[in-house]
Formats: C-alpha cells, sequence, structure tokens
C-alpha cells in the first residue's frame, strides 16, 4: 500500500478532522456503551423494531451484552429483546433468510422467559424455514422466488439455529448450520483468494429483484464476480459463534475450527495497516475507487477476537489486527452526537453486483447491521483486554 493511496482513504481534513478527533478521545476507554444506548434510545426503540435482518443484527448484539451483565443490569436488554419481539410477534415468519434472523429474538426469550408463546413461535419459524427453495446440494435460497445463493444467508441462518441449540441442546440445529456452511463454501468460494464471492445463481434465468444488478451471474459459473467485505464478515462472526456456542467434544467442531482457520488465514492480511480497516472490496486495495469500510472491519475483528478469546489463534500474530481495528474504529468510523457515539463509514445495504456497483454503495451512518457489529466487534475486545468483564 503506497502512501498515497492509503492517504486518499481518509475523508476528514484540517480542523474538521482534528475536532472529529477530540470529540471521540473522550470516549478513548470504551465506546461500546456509547454505542449501545443511541442504538436503543434512539436509532431503534425497542417498540419501533422491525422485523428484518439489519435490526437483527442489532438485536443480537444487545444478547450479546445480556449475557455479560450483572442480573439487576441485564433487565435492560431483556425488557428490549420482549418488547421487540411483542411489537413484530404478528408479522414474525421464517419465509426467507432476512425473516428468519429475527427469529433468534424468540428463541431467546423462550429459553430465558420459559414463556411458551415464545417457543411456540420459534417452532412455527423453524416449520416456515424448512419450506424454503433450496439449492440442488441443500443450501438455502436467499431470495424465496428464485433460487441463488448468497454469503450474507449463513449468518442470518445461523443467530437462530445457534438460539435454537441453547434452548433445546438439540445437535440438529448445529448439524443443520454445518450442512449450511459447507453447501454455501463449495458454491462461493473463490479459488484464488480463499474468500467468498457475493451470490450464485441456480438456473440460466435473471432474477430481477429490484436490487442486484442484472446479468450478474456468470454465464458459465452462475458465479458473481466480486468478494464483498461486509459478506465475507457475516461468513466470519457466523463461523466463530458457532465455535464459541458447541461443545469441544461435539462431532460438529473439527469441521468448523478447520474452517475457522482458513477462513482467517485469508482474510487477516487484507487488513489495511494504516487505518486498522479493510476495503468494500477486500481483495482489491490498490483500486483508486476502494474504501476503508466500517461494518466489515467490525465484522472480521469481531472473528479474530473470538478466535484469541477461544484460543485458535497465535496472540503474537493476530492481537495487533485487532489492535489496530478498535484504534481505526475508534479514530475514524465514529460519529460524536452529544453523549453517543454512532458508526460512520458503513456501506448501505447491498445486493448482488458487479465492481462499479459495490464501489459507488451510499455511505452513511447506523444502521442495524453497523450498531451490531460494532458492538459485538467492541465488547468482545473490551473483554479480551481485560477492559471490561
Amino acid at each position: 500500500m503506497t502512501k498515497k493511496t492509503a492517504m486518499k482513504k481518509i475523508i476528514c481534513t484540517g480542523i474538521t478532522c482534528l475536532l472529529f478527533f477530540s470529540s471521540i478521545e473522550a470516549f478513548s476507554q470504551s465506546w461500546v456503551d456509547s454505542v449501545d444506548k443511541h442504538g436503543r434510545e434512539v436509532f431503534m426503540p425497542a417498540d419501533k423494531y422491525k422485523w428484518d435482518w439489519g435490526q437483527a443484527t442489532f438485536l443480537n448484539s444487545l444478547i450479546h451484552l445480556y449475557n455479560t451483565k450483572s442480573a439487576a443490569e441485564k433487565k435492560v436488554y431483556l425488557d428490549y429483546v420482549k418488547t421487540a419481539m411483542d411489537a413484530t410477534y404478528a408479522v414474525a415468519n421464517g419465509k426467507h433468510p432476512n425473516a428468519i434472523a429475527s427469529a433468534h429474538g424468540m428463541a431467546f426469550l423462550a429459553r430465558v422467559t420459559g414463556d411458551k408463546k415464545y417457543l411456540d413461535k420459534a417452532n412455527e419459524i423453524y416449520a416456515d424455514y424448512l419450506k424454503i427453495p433450496r439449492a440442488p446440494n441443500g443450501g438455502v435460497s436467499h431470495r424465496a422466488e428464485t433460487v441463488e445463493l448468497w454469503d450474507d444467508t449463513v449468518y442470518m441462518l445461523n443467530m437462530f439455529l445457534l438460539e435454537m441449540y441453547r434452548l433445546t441442546r438439540d445437535e440438529k440445529y448445529i448439524a443443520e448450520f454445518l450442512a449450511q456452511f459447507n453447501a454455501h463454501n463449495e458454491t462461493l468460494t473463490d479459488q484464488k483468494s480463499g474468500l467468498w464471492v457475493h451470490g450464485w445463481d441456480a438456473d440460466n434465468v435473471d432474477y430481477n429483484d429490484g436490487c442486484s444488478i442484472m446479468g450478474w451471474p456468470d454465464k458459465l459459473t452462475r458465479k458473481s464476480s466480486q468478494i464483498w467485505a461486509r459478506g465475507n464478515g457475516w461468513v466470519g462472526m457466523a463461523l466463530s459463534d458457532a465455535l464459541n456456542t458447541i461443545a469441544k467434544n461435539s462431532q460438529y467442531r473439527k469441521p468448523l475450527e478447520k474452517a475457522f482457520i482458513h477462513y482467517v488465514e485469508a482474510v487477516a492480511p487484507l487488513q489495511h495497516k494504516e487505518t486498522g480497516h479493510w476495503y468494500q472490496l477486500v481483495t482489491l486495495p490498490d483500486n483508486p475507487k476502494n474504501f476503508d469500510e466500517s461494518s466489515c472491519t467490525s465484522m472480521f475483528a469481531y472473528t479474530i477476537t473470538m478466535g484469541l478469546k477461544m484460543k485458535l489463534l497465535d496472540k503474537k500474530k493476530y492481537q495487533p489486527i485487532i489492535d489496530r481495528a478498535y484504534k481505526g474504529l475508534r479514530d475514524m468510523s465514529m460519529r460524536a452526537d452529544g453523549a453517543y457515539l454512532i458508526p460512520a463509514r458503513v456501506s448501505g445495504g447491498t445486493c448482488v453486483g458487479d465492481e462499479n456497483y459495490y464501489l459507488t454503495r451510499k455511505i452513511g451512518e447506523g444502521t442495524g447491521f453497523g450498531y451490531g457489529s460494532f458492538i459485538m466487534f467492541g465488547l468482545a475486545y473490551e473483554q479480551y483486554k481485560g477492559i471490561r468483564k
């Protein structure tokens, strides 16, 4: 990476940049709680919760926080999840992966509260899940109207399947996650980089979803062409959480560990060391239109942090990577808003496209997956470093 290339990634200059860094410095010890509070109080109050995938990622981060809190402090997060699930109970379904994503909230409440209504809804959603169209290799289609495999899907399913396992202790849910990971892995893997392309189409008929670029599948392979960073971020978080959940003697652990190590070895060297971020198109660092993207950075750094916490990764090799990411996000990718911090430099919701499509996505702040990925990485990092229990 040349100095010129590195400098063009930083979008603040002069007094504006100094003021930005000055405002962030007040939160230098821990920015997780500020992002959490803004998410709950301003961005997505519980009674305004939407049954969708971005919000589901934020909801999952609150459950991560719940798991770290004292008995007295847990109530804030339990009340949030309960209010959110009650507000969406009537529309809750599992008809496609993006809908299933929020269902982990129902399974969580069934486990924590014992209330049968949440168990009934979780089981109803799993029944919906079993009816989703599948590719010939068993991979669950990202779209209900046509059969396409997307890298996003593994995390959207993972949140729910892991929570169903925690609820029931039935390893059929772990087996299902591993089957879905394998189906997507064999279909989406780019042999050169070891990472995943964004999508694969099961047939030769282009489907217009109103979001993707028409004609994105290669005519022969039916794969998309680009290795999108956040898409691969979902994959790493799914593997991390699966390994952090299942027993060490589980028959499913070794294949997941092998996939996890392969994944980290592929993605870790691609970090932009000057900024601590990863790029929107992660394997194209020298493309002048490419940019540092914060949600994928949080996801990759979360994955590596969890690997360190589980003692699957070498501390000397990988800790500097997460240190750079934590500092880089704090310095470059948060906006101070009074008493709050808001995730910034977040690429908006993204379907499947060509190179130009990804490199011209709108860059904004917030988003459910922005809050969620920031919180989950920051929390894991601060626990690993001893900043919080």
